[in-house]
């Protein structure tokens, strides 16, 4: 079961960010899914996560994110990835910056049924905001 869930969790990072297929979310999050993280102003649920990931590969065409890791026990994958991407769309109402960022993200994602029902996430918001020159690096502001 953890194999096939780790399966699951790499397309959702080769397909969703490599190729960008928005439309594999439907194959890969079950309707019920529970976001713990939710981007502020998004919709509950995989419409949410949808959401949310539309407004990033917006912002950021040239998204990648590299899985470094992957660790599953029982129905939980949890991932660290690399993610990059240039910055030449609108993101959370802050206009474009047209700079560069890679930043860490970690996921926690439990799976029914071969499909994500829930998912806990932190990423390095404060280093991409710096890097973008949006939030002032330490001793600069």
């Amino acid at each position: 079961m953890s194999e096939q869930n780790i399966a699951v969790y790499k397309r959702f990072i080769d397909e969703v960010f490599g190729q960008k297929k928005l439309d594999v979310l439907d194959e890969l999050i079950s309707p019920d899914f529970v976001d713990h993280n939710p981007l502020p102003g998004t919709s509950e649920g995989r419409d949410g996560m949808k959401e949310a990931i539309g407004m990033f590969l917006s912002a950021f065409p040239d998204a990648k994110s590299t899985l470094t890791f992957t660790v599953a026990e029982g129905d939980i994958v949890v991932g660290h990835q690399k993610s990059s991407g240039t910055n030449t769309g609108e993101f959370m109402g802050m206009p474009p910056t047209g700079k560069s960022a890679q930043f860490d993200e970690i996921h926690i994602v439990r799976f029914s049924n071969g499909k994500a029902v829930e998912h806990w996430g932190l990423s390095d918001d404060l280093g991409m905001m710096m890097q973008l020159g949006v939030v002032p690096e330490p001793g600069q502001g």
